[in-house]
């Protein structure tokens, strides 16, 4: 053991736990990076504790859903929908609502220099993605808690109660395609000058499968006798969706976030 070694290890002890930065031998730090599960769950809570403070996405987003179907109540001119017409109601005006927290999703950060502070970090650029893609999966939730109930005041002629059971799978598989494509979109048009119009003109094309899908396995639901489960092929093309659009992100996340 050389002179340098034996200096280090009576200072730091035997069992002195090593931070992210170590020293070997040569005196030159090394980087340990962080565990991802860890950088994951930090960030999601600063994203949520952001959220709770300034209230920026998701009043926003529940107060639009609300409205509109205040806006469809009195322009219909009948007292409810069912079938069809009610699911494309309600899957256009969640589409929409979510466009206001996926224009939203990464401003902080390039406003803020989060962008920055991150890539100086030694952590897996996977991590952001994962975190804000589990972000807005949260804001979704929340903005069903109040979207769907209102909608079923307001608009639904069926029972609520009745399709609720089947109605949940079908909103989590839909919410995890859109958040997962709201993030890969979010990111990419944060740094360019029209992001409030770029960012819904490239999701909403890439979402209308969700919209489809999520519309087509609903529609049995709300039917007035609701005799029929979701369709399978439909749930099944919903779940195909998110995985695939899953990889995508994964495999360009990083070139976005350090282009």
């Amino acid at each position: 053991m050389s002179v340098k070694t034996k200096t280090i290890s009576e200072k730091e002890g035997p069992h002195a736990a090593l931070p992210r930065t170590a020293h070997v031998r040569s005196g030159r730090p090394v980087h340990v990076p962080a565990g991802t599960t860890r950088v994951v769950a930090a960030l999601l809570r600063k994203e949520l504790l952001v959220e709770l403070r300034t209230l920026e996405s998701v009043p926003g987003m529940s107060l639009f859903a609300v409205t509109t179907f205040v806006v469809f109540h009195f322009a219909l001119n009948q007292s409810s929908v069912s079938g069809d017409e009610a699911a494309g109601i309600l899957w256009v005006t969640l589409l929409f609502a979510a466009m206001l927290g996926v224009n939203r999703l990464f401003v902080a950060d390039e406003d803020q220099g989060g962008f920055d502070a991150f890539l100086l970090a030694p952590v897996d650029r996977s991590a952001m993605l994962l975190a804000k893609a589990l972000a807005l999966l949260a804001y979704l939730l929340v903005l069903e808690l109040v979207a769907v109930p209102a909608f079923g005041l307001l608009l639904l002629g069926p029972s609520l109660g009745q399709a609720l059971p089947d109605l949940l799978v079908v909103l989590v598989l839909a919410d995890v395609g859109i958040a997962v494509i709201g993030t890969l979109v979010a990111a990419l048009a944060v740094r360019t000058r029209a992001r409030d119009l770029l960012g819904p003109l490239l999701a909403l094309p890439l979402l209308v499968p969700v919209v489809i899908g999520g519309a087509r396995a609903t529609s049995p639901l709300f039917g007035l006798n609701h005799a029929d489960s979701p369709p399978a092929r439909w749930l099944l093309t919903l779940g195909l969706y998110d995985l695939v659009f899953g990889l995508i992100a994964y495999a360009v996340f990083d070139f976005l976030l350090e282009d």
